[in-house]
């Protein structure tokens, strides 16, 4: 139910932006509860800015995410719904803004990775047709940063083990694609870490790597 969106920051002691905090959750926290705290934090971070701010996009952006994160690891219906009306509003204003289609794709394929399809849908409205046009959307409109197509490749093998031709196509792209922020290198990273599965045909090993290679992939359910 979350949406991987934050990019790599300093160690917790350091996070300041609401960024930071999250990315220090999503993929460098082992531990639930820590996790669920960093959460808070970011969200309050948000709320500040908010406060003085108010419509800033980033802070908006990372207080939909955070809310997601904490529905992905407490399983609140609220929560979830609460999220991607964040992201539907987003993508609103701006259909080109590609972060904004990748956590509402992130949002659906998540949901339905965690819950499994029927769930997904009965309980929150998750969809696979919408997460994947979503997820096509933030490829095209963020084609020149590896963050798209190696977040992609991930979600493609995470969600079907077998459709290890366009995983590969995603991740040698990512792999071959600039990396201008840290969020861009991790993805990069991730995706050269699944390619040598890929290459060899092995779906089942490439969706394996990929679910640890995700926000939260270092807690254990």
């Amino acid at each position: 139910m979350g949406a991987a969106t934050a990019a790599l920051a300093a160690p917790a002691a350091l996070a300041e932006t609401p960024r930071e905090l999250l990315t220090t959750a999503a993929f460098q926290t082992a531990d639930k509860k820590k996790a669920l705290s960093l959460i808070a934090q970011a969200i309050a971070a948000s709320d500040r800015i908010l406060a003085t701010r108010p419509g800033d996009r980033e802070a908006t952006l990372q207080r939909g995410v955070a809310i997601g994160y904490r529905a992905k690891l407490t399983r609140s219906r609220t929560d979830a719904r609460t999220s991607l009306e964040v992201f539907k509003r987003l993508a609103a204003q701006n259909p080109r803004d590609a972060e904004a289609q990748m956590v509402i794709a992130g949002w659906h394929l998540d949901a339905i990775d965690q819950l499994g399809g029927l769930v997904a849908r009965t309980m929150i409205g998750a969809k696979a047709d919408a997460g994947e046009a979503a997820l096509n959307r933030a490829v095209a409109l963020g084609n020149d940063r590896a963050f798209y197509p190696g977040l992609a490749a991930m979600m493609r093998i995470r969600k079907d083990p077998g459709d290890v031709a366009q995983a590969r196509r995603l991740a040698e792209a990512a792999a071959a694609a600039p990396a201008p922020t840290p969020l861009d290198a991790q993805m990069k990273r991730a995706a050269l870490a699944i390619l040598p599965a890929l290459r060899a045909n092995d779906g089942k090993t490439a969706a394996r790597q990929s679910r640890k290679l995700m926000p939260f992939g270092k807690i254990a359910d």
